[in-house]
């Protein structure tokens, strides 16, 4: 039996979120006593998917299909099912493409599945992993007793472990034919310039308090400087003042980046349920009341727009004695 990882990948690049799952089923097959195995769909050079192997991956199950650059959820469920004839349990990611394959997945092993896991289980046998419930409230624990198990694991919440292996890779038919690919892309645009926010180590955020999308230059600029993503709660994007794809929150993206800044956002538990999973939050609203003081491990009580500039020329002075 061994511990399957479907590694996501961008264009036969593997990301940060790539090799936090690698990391994770390393760590999980080690607790099992069983083989830590990676799936990887689409084309790859051989060089990339060796990097797994700094994360404990031993073996990596290749199908160079270039259809699978689709993202077709039908079609990755039916390749994943094949490649898991001897898997215990299947993790993927708690991304938009993961959401979609891991129930269909699991319809088809007939495996019990948990989404959005925050961690290692704290018991393999029963096994029982963790989830943050309730808006980050509460952890939430959630028994499979299925044989084959599924579940999704929410970015950053493991972390990068490295743990260097030899790694083999075979090739691997997972069986799809081009009838099983019912999707077709017609246009492709891409973001250039900018850190993607679902990727995004440091996010720097707005709300209404920033009372206007004249002040957003601001917020750009210290994004700019940190090497950061910019986000928004959802009155900004609602109003215009910004676009809905940086609307962070449960309506909108869940992130979890190592450091949040909250400028001008009054914490909805909606606002917070999406944030909720930042390794540290940063918060500054000039009412003290505001309920995102309850979530932040760093509070400042003032205006945004009088204390925006004073982090910036603070981190350029940073930044000059380095």
């Amino acid at each position: 039996m061994s511990v399957i990882a479907y590694i996501p990948n961008q264009e036969g690049i593997i990301k940060k979120a790539g090799f936090e799952l690698a990391s994770f089923a390393a760590a999980l097959a080690e607790n099992m006593g069983q083989q830590a195995t990676a799936v990887v769909l689409g084309p790859m050079a051989a060089e990339e998917m060796k990097k797994l192997g700094q994360y404990g991956i031993a073996k990596v199950m290749h199908d160079a299909n270039e259809s699978f650059g689709l993202l077709d959820n039908r079609a990755t469920a039916k390749a994943l099912a094949a490649a898991s004839a001897e898997a215990s349990v299947v993790v993927l990611a708690h991304n938009n493409e993961g959401k979609g394959v891991a129930p269909r997945l699991a319809v088809r092993l007939q495996a019990g599945y948990v989404s959005a896991i925050s961690g290692l289980p704290s018991s393999v046998e029963p096994f029982v992993v963790n989830k943050v419930v309730f808006t980050g409230k509460a952890i939430g624990h959630a028994s499979i007793n299925t044989e084959k198990k599924v579940i999704t694991l929410s970015f950053n919440s493991f972390g990068l472990h490295e743990k260097v292996v030899d790694v083999a890779i075979e090739a691997f038919n997972s069986g799809c034919s081009a009838s099983d690919f019912a999707l077709s892309v017609q246009q492709t645009l891409k973001v250039t310039g900018k850190v993607l926010l679902s990727e995004a180590e440091i996010v720097v955020s707005g709300g209404r308090g920033m009372k206007s999308p004249d002040n957003w230059g601001a917020i750009e600029e210290l994004a700019n400087l940190l090497g950061a993503a910019t986000a928004c709660s959802r009155p900004v994007s609602d109003e215009g003042w910004r676009p809905h794809g940086e609307h962070v929150g449960q309506t909108g993206k869940i992130i979890a980046p190592n450091l949040y800044f909250a400028f001008g956002i009054s914490g909805a538990i909606q606002h917070l349920g999406g944030v909720s999973g930042s390794k540290v939050i940063v918060a500054v609203n000039k009412d003290p009341e505001a309920p995102i003081f309850e979530a932040a491990d760093y509070g400042i009580v003032g205006d945004a727009l009088k204390v925006l500039p004073e982090f910036i020329e603070a981190v350029k002075e940073l930044k000059k004695s380095h």
